[in-house]
């Protein structure tokens, strides 16, 4: 139905209560910079002016918290240590982030994101408070502060047994950080992320971490580099912590079983979990967990091996609305790493799950369904590529290339795309500029360092890496810049289009597998996109 008087234009639905929330939500996503030394926390002292606000200081206190930072690995750390205590039987909350396709997945009661109903009631709870009660000398939150205490909020009335918290970034001056209290903290690998914030060393960046660590509070962690792990010692010297340094997981422990998340590098977060799961129930009267057993408790091991949600980390999920002989004849493999080391762990894993049987641990059931020389002869691996432009694609793609080719996985083409959502709006809803609206300049720079980094593994030199940009064609139909080893397309939609008629025409490739990774902003577009 038209609009009396309007231009011819339907209206649009009325909003949901839910697209209502998620609208009041990206209200407090500012341009402000995030909180970090120089402007002193941001204010970081504001968070315990909410909490008040928000009646909130007592629950938080009563509450028994396992606090975890870190570079790489939090999210699976927090994850693992969630289905280990739930296992055991206690009733558990864990905060995670970012979340990747709606932001409910940020808050897990007993390993299920919360429900709508119960989101916003909470959520408007503390949404209307806060804002009764904001001043000038107290605004409102903003994003990730609100969501922190959202989270304390939902945790208080939810009566968890267990509250697990990931840091968000850093730690000192992260919102998870007013829990003055915890039971115990954990600090999972570090490596270098967030430079302009954190610092440009590994010794600053763990400084950062370790301000987590409360007086005498236990703090665990595993395997660092040795300026990472000197500055953890310090800090837990000067604040009286015992600091206990995890050693990985014996596979041999999980009696023949697979971990619940793919990837070797997760033995090195389980065995942080077992651990933060143990110190926990010791500090708080449950079940020791034996330090030197050569066995691991049949809970420990059902949380561990139990199929866990991560969405966005070692994922692989087949595109099934190709419309070809098989929907797993385009299959994308997704992972979220956005730093020099993560990098190199996600080609080692997507090296491992692309390889057939015989020749390395695969991790996809649907190869074990196609004989080895099919998928060998038959199969082509792609690159969909994004970074922030704060990253160093300099340090990112050669690291990726480099792991890759040295498990015998060479890239036909790579792709890159801008992300599709947009970053002052939270929701599916929110609509992205169009194609002839984006700036792709950064784009065409990640195409340059990934031709350069082709040239240099073909023997080209110097001279021929400055005339790329000359030699790329227009096709509009496809991408926007084309050349041999690579293309940059003006949308997300565009790219995977191309993809899927690419499986579609080609006569000898039936396999192509894509690696999807340098953002989780762009794992997130991609799982919208596939799933719809």
């Amino acid at each position: 139905m038209v609009e009396a008087g309007g231009n011819g234009s339907s209206a649009p639905p009325p909003a949901t209560p839910y697209e209502k929330a998620l609208a009041a939500l990206s209200s407090l996503i500012t341009k402000r910079s995030r909180a970090d030394k120089s402007n002193k926390g941001d204010r970081f002292d504001l968070l315990f002016d909410y909490l008040k606000i928000l009646e909130l200081e007592e629950p938080i206190a009563q509450m028994k918290i396992i606090h975890v930072a870190g570079t790489k690995g939090k999210g699976s750390t927090c994850t693992f240590t969630e289905s280990i205590l739930r296992h055991c039987g206690f009733r558990t909350g864990l905060f995670t982030s970012p979340h990747l396709i709606d932001v409910r997945e940020r808050f897990r009661l007993d390993g299920v994101d919360i429900n709508e109903e119960r989101f916003l009631a909470y959520f408007w709870w503390c949404f209307e408070r806060l804002e009764e009660k904001a001043t000038d000398d107290i605004p409102m939150p903003t994003y990730f502060r609100f969501l922190a205490l959202l989270a304390f909020k939902i945790f208080a009335e939810e009566q968890v047994d267990v509250a697990i918290l990931e840091v968000g970034l850093g730690g000192r001056f992260d919102a998870t950080n007013v829990v003055q209290a915890p039971v115990v903290c954990g600090i999972s690998s570090l490596g270098y992320d967030h430079m302009e914030i954190l610092g440009n060393t590994l010794g600053a960046i763990a400084g950062e971490k370790a301000g987590i660590f409360k007086s005498r509070v236990p703090a665990l962690t595993v395997p660092q580099p040795d300026e990472a792990m000197r500055v953890l010692e310090e800090k837990a010297s000067r604040l009286d912590v015992p600091l206990q340094l995890v050693r990985p997981l014996d596979p041999n422990m999980l009696n023949g079983l697979k971990l619940g998340l793919e990837g070797e590098h997760q033995f090195v977060n389980a065995g942080l979990a077992i651990a933060l799961s143990s110190t926990w129930l010791q500090r708080t009267g449950h079940l020791e967990y034996p330090e030197h057993s050569t066995s691991l408790p049949e809970q420990y091991i059902k949380g561990l091996t139990a199929k866990v949600s991560l969405q966005g980390r070692a994922q692989i999920v087949p595109d099934r609305f190709i419309n070809s002989e098989s929907p797993e004849d385009l299959v994308f493999y997704l992972d979220g790493a956005h730093s020099p080391e993560s990098m190199e762990i996600c080609a080692r894993w997507f090296s491992h799950s692309v390889q057939p049987p015989g020749t390395s641990r695969s991790s996809h059931d649907w190869v074990q369904r196609h004989p080895i020389e099919t998928v060998r002869k038959n199969s082509e691996q792609i690159l969909l590529f994004n970074c922030m432009s704060v990253r160093d694609p300099q340090l990112l793609l050669p690291n990726l290339m480099k792991t890759c080719a040295s498990h015998g996985v060479y890239f036909k083409k790579a792709l890159f795309v801008p992300n599709t959502s947009v970053n002052h709006k939270v929701g599916s809803h929110s609509l992205p500029p169009t194609d002839s609206q984006v700036d792709l300049s950064w784009q065409f720079a990640l195409q340059k360092v990934w031709e350069n980094l082709m040239m240099c593994n073909k023997g080209g030199d110097d001279n021929s890496a400055g005339t790329v940009r000359e030699e790329l064609t227009d096709d509009k139909e496809i991408a926007v810049k084309s050349c041999e080893n690579s293309a940059v397309f003006p949308s997300l939609p565009s790219a995977i289009q191309w993809l899927r008629d690419s499986v579609r025409q080609s006569k000898s490739v039936r396999f192509q597998q894509v690696l999807v990774t340098g953002s989780l902003h762009l794992v997130g577009d991609v799982l919208r996109f596939i799933k719809k």
